[in-house]
Order: structure tokens, then sequence, then C-alpha cells
């Protein structure tokens, strides 16, 4: 089975504009199936770094002089491209969310098909993880992340649910999970609901809406004016983000305007939203919720 297969894969490259002796930057490496594609369309003189925290992704390195794996989080893709003396690139690519081998991989723990210990680490280090979110959080915390990240308005009574169960003995497993939460799950919705219910735990264990945050402030100064920003995301909490950050710079409230009345923002939007074809969704299910939003700094 192939590792990840990469969805919006030439329009996501296409958005890079890419410049074949230019500097680019990977920051969701996965199964490399971005990175490749890039590689392809670089000179010997073109350079690509890419990053990736989970281990299993990093056995899929590419042999090629051209290509640098940093095995980091993107969150701090500033201070490791400064580690390499890069200060500026012409282009940087997101893929977000869970890639496909970690969905595949049963004992990873994020997904609803398989029963697992509630891991859902992105990096297999990481000190949080899913079991510890379930079994420690308080009610109110554990209301708040069901609420916001898994965007379930029914999250106060599945957070009081959990709390009740688990006071008999743990919840170690996501069948254990779905098990205590089954009265909440209509079999009409079970795979949009309990894809909810992962989704807010699983963001919460891996920060992901605060490493968008500090990764998406960093563009900025690491582009080259001209430099391309190609992100697709998976649901509306991240996609909310890059298009607010792209449009004003700053994910809430209003960018300052001038005497004039005009607003400076670093960066503007290239085209408008792309969402896979009918083909792409049909061959690859995965792609079905992705947005692809293009920018570049000015």
């Amino acid at each position: 089975m192939e590792y990840h297969n990469p969805v919006l894969l030439k329009e996501s490259v296409d958005g890079l504009n890419i410049k074949p002796d230019g500097v680019y930057v990977d920051v969701t490496f996965g199964g490399g199936g971005h990175s490749k594609e890039i590689l392809s369309r670089l000179s010997d003189k073109g350079r690509l770094y890419a990053f990736d925290q989970d281990s299993d992704a990093q056995r899929n390195v590419i042999e090629d002089e051209r290509f640098t794996l940093i095995p980091q989080n993107f969150r701090f893709i500033k201070r490791y491209l400064r580690f390499y003396n890069v200060k500026k690139v012409d282009g940087i690519l997101a893929d977000l969310g869970v890639s496909s081998h970690q969905f595949d991989e049963a004992e990873r723990g994020f997904s609803t098909r398989f029963d697992a210990e509630l891991d859902m680490r992105m990096n297999q280090v990481g000190e949080l993880s899913a079991y510890q979110v379930v079994n420690n959080y308080d009610e109110e915390k554990l209301s708040d992340v069901l609420f916001q990240y898994g965007e379930l308005r029914n999250a106060k009574a599945i957070a009081k649910k959990i709390i009740e169960k688990r006071s008999e003995q743990p919840i170690k497993t996501s069948f254990e999970l779905k098990e205590v939460l089954s009265q909440f799950v209509p079999k009409a919705k079970e795979h949009k609901v309990l894809a909810q219910i992962f989704q807010g735990i699983r963001i919460e264990v891996n920060q992901e809406i605060e490493v968008l945050k500090e990764f998406l402030l960093q563009i900025p100064e690491i582009l080259n004016d001209g430099g391309r920003l190609s992100v697709i995301s998976y649901h509306s909490l991240e996609d909310r983000l890059v298009k607010r950050f792209i449009r004003d710079g700053m994910f809430e409230g209003q960018p300052e305007k001038d005497f004039f009345g005009n607003i400076t923002v670093p960066m503007k939007k290239v085209g408008g939203l792309i969402v896979p074809t009918s083909k792409e969704i049909k061959e690859n299910n995965r792609a079905r919720s992705a947005k692809l939003r293009i920018a570049t700094k000015f």
C-alpha cells in the first residue's frame, strides 16, 4: 500500500510557480509525493528542504543531493532553516492533517476503523497522548476540546459521559471510547460524528491549531518577495485560519488602516479556492474535504 497518496499534487505545486534554481520547503513530507514533484521541476542548482516529525515518514527520505529532510515539527521552520543557513526561500508547501499512512497504521490510534490504544501522536515521542486527554482532562477542558476542535454542539454531554465512565475504569482503546459514546452516535451519522470526536482529540494532542498559527506567522519573514505559499487544509478550522491570515495577516480583529484607509498586509491571495475534481475524489477518498489556497508575498 502506498504510504500516502498526495492530494491536489499538480495544483499545489503549480501554485508555487517554481523557479528551477529556487529554494523551496515542503513542511509536511509524509510519503514524499509533493517533494518528488517539486524536485522534478528544479535544476541542479535548486534546493528543497522538507519537514516531518513522524519517524515513520523519515524512512521515506529521498536520495537526492538537492534534498534535505529535517526531522522536526514545522512550527520551528525559521529556526531549523537557519540551522542550514537558509534565511529566505521562494516557496513553501503545506499539506495539513493526517497522512493516509497514519490513518492506516492501526496501532497509531488515529482511525475510528481499528481497535487500538488511544495514542494519536504525530510525533511518536510526544508527551501528550489521546489516552491522557480522555482520562486526565477535567470536564470543562475536555468539553472545550470537543466543542472547539471537534465542532460538536453536544460537547458538554459527551465530556460528562467520558468523565462518568472513566471514574469506573480508564478508557484505554478507540473501541472502548466508541462504546462509551455510543448513545451520542446515531447509526445514520456514525462515521461523521466519530470522526469529529477523534478529530477534536487529535488536534488537541498535536496542538495542530497552535502549530498552524505559529507556522503562518513566520511565513512573511521567510519568503522572498514574489515567493509563494501553497496550503492544503482538510477542515474548516484550518481553512479559516489560512484564509484570514492571507487576507488580514492576522487571525483575529482587523488590520490597521493608514491615513488613506488602506491596509497593509504581507500576503496577497493568488486565484481563488481550489478543490479536487470529482475524478480525484473518486480515486482518493481522502481528497473529498481538501481545500487549497495559494498566496504570494509582495
